[in-house]
């Protein structure tokens, strides 16, 4: 399955270019119907209809059609009617004149002091007769389906952009795991070293004199030295770095809805390399510390807006 971004924006509307729709056959008194559709990352699905009024009582199956899509993500859904009869007069229907013309008596049967509609209020009403007249359900539903398909495909791009820096840091943070693991041993023989040269010196034997190291002090060296590896071994949490790239890598491959799975391994990746850090014992393991936090922390920017 691929990887889908929380990102996305897309819009469509009746009538549109390459529109094949019962909603290219409306009369144009009827208005144009236009939806958009934006999403940003959230941690659960979020749905905000600002909807007109004649459109709210589909609120429900748009409600419908947006989950069986969508997973994750805060998304705001706009949808409104242009009255194209608005640019001209629309002439009114003699059956339409009728029927204000009956409107009009049965209201001022019951209130004589009732104001009696003029023009200007006859061409509104005939303006706006078509415009809602009948049941804009089909249309919204048709254009807010082709609108959540374009959304879909604009996540799915983005998502395969995060995917393909994530396989990049995963890349980098591989190599920094490599570069660590000589180190340990490396050190360990070094701080064994300075321990032995630092028994020389307190016990005055020097080279020049042909002395020996008492095996005492040897051994002292040899359990300084050992303390030492055992309080700066760093081997478990490379591996345990090394275990989560390789799930991260899998799950990226995977696709699907990884967001929350993929936030909590980049939590136990930066855990990992805090222990690293704080266990460092030279300059160099330091800096690869440094740089996986880094790196980690450019991940976790970019996990955050997946799915």
């Amino acid at each position: 399955m691929p990887v889908y971004s929380m990102t996305g924006y897309a819009s469509g509307q009746n009538g549109s270019a390459g529109s094949h729709s019962e909603a290219d056959a409306r009369p144009s008194a009827a208005g144009r119907l236009g939806v958009e559709i934006r999403s940003v990352n959230s941690r659960f699905l979020d749905l905000t209809f600002k909807l007109p009024e004649e459109l709210r009582q589909h609120e429900t199956a748009l409600r419908e059609l947006l989950t069986g899509k969508l997973k994750r993500g805060k998304v705001e859904v706009r949808a409104a009617i242009e009255n194209t009869a608005q640019a001209g007069v629309v002439e009114p229907s003699v059956k339409l004149l009728q029927r204000l013309n009956g409107v009009q008596d049965g209201i001022k049967a019951w209130l004589p002091g009732a104001r009696e509609l003029s023009v200007a209020d006859v061409i509104r009403l005939a303006g706006g007769d078509g415009a809602t007249r009948g049941d804009w359900g089909p249309d919204l539903l048709d254009v807010a389906g082709k609108a959540l398909e374009a959304l879909m495909s604009a996540r799915q791009r983005e998502g395969a952009r995060l995917a393909k820096m994530l396989d990049a840091h995963l890349a980098q943070l591989r190599v920094l795991v490599q570069q660590a693991g000589p180190l340990v041993p490396q050190l360990v023989e070094q701080q064994r070293n300075r321990f032995l040269e630092r028994w020389q010196e307190a016990m005055g034997l020097t080279a020049g004199t042909g002395g020996t190291l008492p095996e005492a002090a040897q051994d002292r060296a040899l359990t300084e030295a050992t303390a030492f590896a055992i309080r700066i071994d760093v081997a478990e949490e490379l591996t345990r770095l090394n275990s989560h790239l390789d799930e991260i890598e899998r799950l990226l491959k995977k696709g699907g809805e990884i967001g929350k799975r993929l936030d909590f391994l980049i939590q136990e990746l930066n855990r990992e390399a805090n222990t690293l850090g704080s266990k460092s014992a030279a300059l160099e393991l330091t800096r690869i510390g440094v740089d996986m936090k880094v790196l980690i922390e450019q991940m976790r920017e970019q996990v955050q807006n997946i799915e």
